[in-house]
């Protein structure tokens, strides 16, 4: 499994799933544009990586459209994308607001449709290339409590599958990742306010109690996962989604 020199753009590359993969791509001698609207945290995080840092609103087509235009001209091919970025906003049918739906569904659904259509278009013009989605354990099973999350993410899921069997036979795959309960900045937010140390500790220790592991994932193991989707060692995988989640789908 080599990634030299491999052109990839990863979007949510500012923290967790997505800066933990912008590190192992660049461990892996890729080029890697790391996509994030949080323009501090992101430079900073390509101080260290030496990844291109590209500030966008990933829920705005114009901007995805323009990040992807800036790749191929600067490197003359695009070889695969990671969807890490996404929104999460704790509130069930009985309290989700127009508002939170839409900003999930903005930044989650479209936003990984947008960047998707752009990858798609110049990869199948360019005859390869690799697109991973990211969705998530609650495409399939859902949470109380967390509608307009599970709902994007099973639209990531069809996306995904729909995109595969557009793309087949293109030499461009389509595939997606599920993760589980993940060690993120997203996993210990509670409803917008600011949880003290102690209440987060606790809430982890809930969280990972229900998992057959009984720890959370580390944003790396979920990283891997992407690294193989990415790569030609999973060459045959199309519309494929793996479960990565420590067994709690299994129960």
């Amino acid at each position: 499994m080599t990634l030299k020199d491999k052109i990839i753009i990863v979007t949510g590359a500012a923290s967790g799933m997505g800066r933990a993969a912008t590190e192992m791509l660049c461990n892996e001698g890729a080029v890697v544009y790391a996509a994030d609207r949080q323009q501090e945290a992101l430079e900073q995080g390509c101080k260290t990586t030496g990844a291109c840092p590209s500030v966008i609103d990933i829920s705005c087509s114009s901007e995805c459209d323009a990040l992807v235009a800036r790749v191929v001209q600067e490197r003359g091919k695009l070889d695969g994308i990671v969807n890490f970025a996404g929104v999460l906003k704790r509130t069930g049918i009985l309290d989700c607001t127009d508002d939170e739906f839409d900003f999930v569904m903005n930044v989650n659904v479209k936003g990984c449709f947008y960047l998707c259509r752009a990858a798609a278009r110049v990869m199948k013009k360019q005859g390869f290339g690799s697109i991973v989605n990211v969705s998530s354990i609650w495409s399939d099973v859902g949470a109380g409590g967390v509608l307009a999350y599970c709902a994007s993410k099973g639209a990531v899921s069809q996306i995904t599958r729909s995109a595969a069997l557009d793309l087949a036979g293109s030499g461009v795959r389509v595939n997606e990742i599920r993760p589980g309960e993940t060690n993120t900045p997203m996993l210990a937010s509670e409803r917008g306010r600011s949880l003290t140390q102690q209440e987060i500790d606790d809430k982890l220790k809930q969280i990972a109690a229900t998992i057959p592991e009984k720890r959370l994932a580390d944003p790396h193991e979920i990283a891997a996962a992407a690294l193989f989707l990415l790569s030609d060692a999973s060459s045959y995988m199309q519309g494929s989604a793996i479960t990565v989640d420590g067994g709690y789908t299994a129960c």
